[in-house]
C-alpha cells in the first residue's frame, strides 16, 4: 500500500454499498481500495479481471474482507443493467457510486477522428454514464442517503485542439450528471463532479508522453477527496470540484 493510500478516510463509510467503475486501475482502483479499508462492501467493476484480482489481494491483505469483482465493459448496457438487478437482489440498495471509468479517445484534428474511435469514446465516457444511471438510480433512492460521484477534466468547460472526443464527452457527461443531480434533489440522493486534475495514471500518459510522471500525484491522493463527496452526514458541494483548472 502506498502512503497516500493510508490517509485517514471518513468513518461513516463502514458498512455502505459501494460501486466502482473504472477500478482495475488509477484512481478508480484507489477510490475502491480507500472505500474497503474504510469498510465498505465494494463492488469493482472493470476490464481488466487481473488486474481487479489484484486489487481484491491487496484489500485482503489490509482489511481481511475482499471485494466483489465485476469484470465488465461498460459498452454492454444489458450488462450494466443485470448489473443493477444483482445489487438489487444481494443488497436492495446502493450507498456510493464512483463512476472512474473512462478512455482518452483520439488526439488528433476532429476531421481526422475514425467514427468508430468518435463512437467508442461517447459510448464509454457518456453513453455508459447515462445507463449506469438508469441501472443503479432506484437502488440509490433505496439507500438513506445514496451517494454518487462521477469524474470529469477542465477540457469539458475548455475545450482545446486535439482533444475533440474526449471533450465533447466529458461536457456531454457534466450535462448529464447536473441533470441527474436535478432530478434528485428532493430525495436523499446527491451527486458530485469531481475533477482529479493533472495526476499519474496511464490515460495522463497517454496524453503527454513527453512528461515527467514523478511531477504529478498518484492517483491515491484523490482517494480521501472523493471518499468525502460519498460521506452520508453532509451534502457535496454543487457544481465541479475542485473548480475545472486546465489539465
Amino acid at each position: 500500500m502506498t502512503k497516500e493510500a493510508a490517509l485517514p478516510v471518513p468513518p461513516d463509510l463502514a458498512g455502505c454499498v459501494a460501486l466502482v467503475t473504472g477500478a482495475s486501475r488509477g484512481i478508480g482502483r484507489a477510490a475502491a481500495g480507500a472505500l474497503a479499508r474504510a469498510g465498505a462492501q465494494v463492488i469493482a467493476t472493470g476490464t481488466n479481471q487481473g488486474a481487479l484480482e489484484e486489487l481484491d489481494d491487496e484489500v485482503r491483505a489490509a482489511t481481511g474482507a475482499g471485494v466483489t469483482l465485476v469484470p465488465l465493459d461498460l459498452k454492454d448496457g444489458d450488462g450494466l443493467d443485470r448489473l443493477g438487478a444483482a445489487l438489487y437482489e444481494r443488497w436492495g440498495r446502493l450507498d456510493a457510486l464512483v463512476a472512474a471509468a473512462g478512455v482518452l479517445g483520439p488526439m488528433s484534428p476532429l476531421g481526422h477522428v475514425e467514427p468508430k474511435d468518435w463512437t467508442r469514446t461517447l459510448a464509454v465516457n457518456l453513453t455508459a454514464n447515462w445507463r449506469l444511471i438508469r441501472s443503479v438510480d432506484p437502488l440509490l433512492r433505496a439507500s438513506d442517503a445514496g451517494r454518487a460521484v462521477f469524474l470529469t477534466s477542465g477540457v469539458a468547460a475548455e475545450p482545446r485542439a486535439f482533444w475533440g472526443p474526449y471533450a465533447v464527452s466529458k461536457a456531454g457527461l457534466e450535462a448529464l450528471v447536473r441533470t441527474y443531480a436535478d432530478e434528485v434533489a428532493n430525495t436523499a440522493v446527491r451527486v458530485a463532479l469531481y475533477n482529479p486534475g493533472r495526476t499519474r495514471t496511464r490515460m495522463r500518459a497517454e496524453a503527454f508522453p513527453g512528461e515527467d510522471p514523478e511531477t504529478l500525484p498518484p492517483p491515491e491522493a484523490h482517494a480521501p477527496a472523493i471518499l468525502e463527496l460519498l460521506r452520508a452526514d453532509r451534502d457535496p458541494p454543487g457544481g465541479v470540484v475542485p473548480p475545472s483548472p486546465r489539465a
